[in-house]
């Protein structure tokens, strides 16, 4: 096996969206971003959504995805020849279900219905659904195949946004995917890695985690957005694959591969309160299925990435100003992406900060 770098710059040899239109929801989003930097390398003219009240331009349209005639209206303006939709509820602990199901449901059928209803036909439609989908698997290498088994709000409804996208098959190309973990530079540090790795980049002497045996599946987010760029030119419509890398990490394993990039260690303490008597050990995902569609997915180690995080290099790609989504979805602010009013901004009581193992296995 090569134990080469992947070049994890997007690639502009292909350019096979040369003279076509791509929509991206969720265009300012952490995974957006990098959707947005490939599909540009590959030729397409991108659109994308942003929320009222967020600064538009002529491929930045201000639309909110549960107005079902003002997504209407952006289907017919920009008339895409494929879409990604990013756009919804990605917090595993937001307190609103009913949120979760509008933005993430009705949303995703507002938008495909617009998407059915326009003359020029889309090649693809991808969806980003979530392993999440699958709940605490018994099993510890994860395909297609495992039944579903959602644990909390957001992966019924991501499940049920997969199971609603079944009613448009017939008239839409539409390919599903369902990312495991991913991370890069620009996620919040509500999230796992994030946290780690920022406790190393302000040389923090300690740190609070759950069970360090814990392993999951963690991908770089520029592989993440360079296989839906892929998953797009080969348009397997009406299937589902697994994004991930295929290899597990155990906390304790990140915790190592930190303390090599920043040059010295910190010291762990487990929280009881961050682990979990029915927690799974190992979780991992088979991307086989993946890679046949699309070809050999070359992910990079995951040292690679938290040394790209611990850097904190944000060349490629440039976060856009403004943008506050992470900060909402995890502070209590208004999300102007989706318009969603996170507990606290609804004048909720202040609920426990959810840090480590919590956020990522919830």
């Amino acid at each position: 096996m090569s134990t080469a770098t992947p070049d994890l710059q997007p690639d502009t040899a292909s350019r096979e969206g040369e003279g076509k239109r791509a929509l991206v929801t969720g265009l300012r989003g952490f995974t957006g971003v990098y959707v947005e930097r490939e599909l540009a390398a590959a030729g397409y003219e991108v659109f994308g959504t942003v929320m009222p009240g967020e600064a538009t331009g002529t491929h930045a349209l201000a639309v909110d995805l549960c107005d079902r005639a003002a997504v209407g209206a952006m289907v017919e303006q920009v008339q895409p020849d494929v879409v990604v939709h990013l756009a919804g509820i990605a917090f595993v602990a937001h307190g609103n279900a009913e949120q979760i199901y509008q933005v993430n449901v009705v949303g995703t059928r507002n938008l495909l219905e617009a998407l059915a209803g326009v003359a020029h036909r889309a090649s693809a439609v991808l969806l980003a659904s979530s392993a999440n989908i699958y709940g605490n698997a018994s099993v510890p290498i994860i395909d297609e195949s495992v039944a579903p088994a959602p644990a909390n709000d957001y992966a019924v409804s991501k499940l049920a946004m997969e199971y609603m996208a079944r009613l448009w098959m017939d008239k839409l190309p539409i390919v599903i995917a369902r990312p495991f973990n991913y991370t890069g530079v620009g996620q919040s540090e509500q999230f796992l890695l994030p946290k780690i790795v920022s406790h190393f980049r302000r040389r923090e002497r300690r740190i609070e985690l759950g069970n360090l045996a814990i392993a999951r599946d963690f991908s770089d987010v520029r592989m993440v957005a360079r296989s839906y760029r892929r998953l797009l030119a080969a348009a397997p419509a009406g299937e589902a694959f697994n994004v991930c890398s295929g290899r597990s990490h155990s906390l304790g394993e990140v915790i190592d591969l930190a303390s090599e990039i920043a040059g010295y260690r910190i010291e762990v303490e487990v929280n009881p309160a961050f682990v979990r008597a029915n927690d799974v050990l190992t979780l991992s995902g088979d991307h086989g299925k993946l890679a046949a569609a699309i070809g050999p997915l070359d992910p990079p180690p995951l040292l690679t990435t938290l040394r790209w995080m611990y850097r904190g290099d944000h060349a490629w790609p440039e976060r856009r100003p403004g943008h506050d989504h992470d900060r909402a979805e995890a502070g209590g602010r208004p999300c102007r992406r989706h318009r969603c009013l996170h507990p606290r901004a609804a004048g909720a009581p202040a609920r426990r900060r959810l840090r480590g193992p919590a956020l990522l296995l919830a």
